[in-house]
């Protein structure tokens, strides 16, 4: 190839990542919250000067009458590293490197990620202690998914799946119950049996306080995928319900 000149060019791509907020008591939404990174890529671009023959591989096809050819050296400082052939049309810079992680969480971001749809209890019930309590949830895209969504930038496309893999219910009288699924309606013929997936039994009533508040937070667990690499993300929401909880009333 010769001697020639080189022609430096550094990128840094750096990601931020932090939660959204939402929702109010009695409905689905709540505040978000969730995983970070701040990992960076680290791309060094070194311009090829003089040119290679049209027949170098390095060209993939591209005419070097009026592209340009550059090395690139990229270091994740997460881990990793990537290093290539990059051709621009002539008097462009390359594009930097695109993170794969900063497209997921862009992915995720699109979606609408919403806290637990409350079925049960219900904020117009009325619960007896020692009385088991059946909660559940209904499900929806945007309340327990699955939730599905893209982001390209740079030739580079992310896909992310998310979807509630928890729930944990805090019952306002200092117990918690968590659940991994969205629990079970209750029917009639069930009686006084406890739910076998997702229930609660209070030994005290709310009249100290006139109800209880439940708090239901949905575990949001995103799987994602694309540019070569895949990776995962958590988000948190958060539902609110006032329940009253009452004792058995006897009739004499």
């Amino acid at each position: 190839m010769g001697a020639g000149k080189c022609h430096v060019i550094k990128f840094c791509v750096g990601v931020g990542v932090g939660g959204d907020t939402g929702g109010s008591d009695g409905q689905a939404g709540g505040t978000g919250g969730g995983s970070s990174s701040d990992s960076k890529v680290q791309c060094k671009y070194t311009k090829v000067d003089p040119k290679p023959p049209a027949n170098h591989p390095a060209w993939n096809g591209a005419d070097p009458k009026t592209h340009d050819l550059y090395f690139k050296e990229c270091i994740n400082t997460g881990g990793g590293t990537d290093d290539g052939w990059v051709v621009v049309p002539t008097g462009q810079a390359p594009a930097p490197q695109v993170d794969p992680q900063e497209l997921a969480r862009r992915a995720v971001d699109s979606m609408t990620l919403l806290g637990p749809d409350i079925a049960s209890p219900r904020a117009a019930g009325t619960y007896t202690v020692g009385v088991p309590m059946w909660m559940w949830v209904n499900q929806s895209v945007t309340t327990f998914g699955p939730n599905t969504a893209s982001a390209t930038a740079g030739g580079v496309t992310v896909t992310a799946t998310a979807k509630v893999s928890k729930i944990v219910w805090s019952m306002g009288d200092g117990s918690s119950v968590a659940c991994n699924g969205p629990g079970t309606p209750y029917t009639s013929s069930e009686g006084m049996a406890q739910s076998p997936t997702c229930g609660h039994v209070y030994s005290k009533t709310s009249s100290a306080n006139g109800k209880f508040k439940v708090t239901a937070t949905s575990r949001w667990t995103i799987n994602w995928q694309g540019g070569g690499q895949a990776g995962q993300l958590t988000e948190v929401r958060q539902t609110n319900v006032q329940v009253a909880v009452g004792e058995v009333q006897v009739v004499r």
